[in-house]
């Protein structure tokens, strides 16, 4: 028989701590993220960062600004990568509507808390904020 491989302790990729102690967050949500093939990769090696991560509307669409995704040397030799390049974020409509008329109002902005797996999948935890 094969032996199976040992699954990760944890599915989290990235976290915004710092988001906690600046921001009142008030609604979470969750989206997915169009990423290149480098940028699989270095998410599944752990060179994420979404420190000073936040999610701007434009356009009736979410993109998220500030990730910082390191390239790896062994998988991103054959062309330029940008590792702080806008990312779209992938929502349903009526949470695309939601996010815009929340940032509309006084106040309130939108923040990335958090990258993670969903199976296969790199998900994005995105909030709802009050500067604070």
């Amino acid at each position: 028989m094969a032996k199976k491989k040992p699954k990760p302790s944890s599915n989290t990729i990235a976290l915004n701590k710092k988001a906690r102690h600046d921001y009142h967050l008030q609604e979470k949500l969750e989206a997915g993220l169009a990423l290149q093939g480098w940028e699989v990769k270095s998410l599944r090696m752990g060179k994420g960062q979404i420190t000073d991560c936040y999610v701007l509307m434009k356009d009736g669409e979410a993109w998220l600004l500030g990730g910082h995704i390191t390239p790896l040397d062994t998988a991103s030799t054959h062309f330029a990568t940008d590792p702080t390049r806008t990312r779209k974020l992938l929502l349903h409509k009526r949470e695309l509507a939601k996010l815009q008329a929340a940032t509309q109002r006084d106040g309130l902005t939108c923040i990335c808390t958090a990258l993670y797996w969903k199976k296969h999948l790199v998900k994005a935890e995105i909030c709802i904020a009050k500067a604070g």
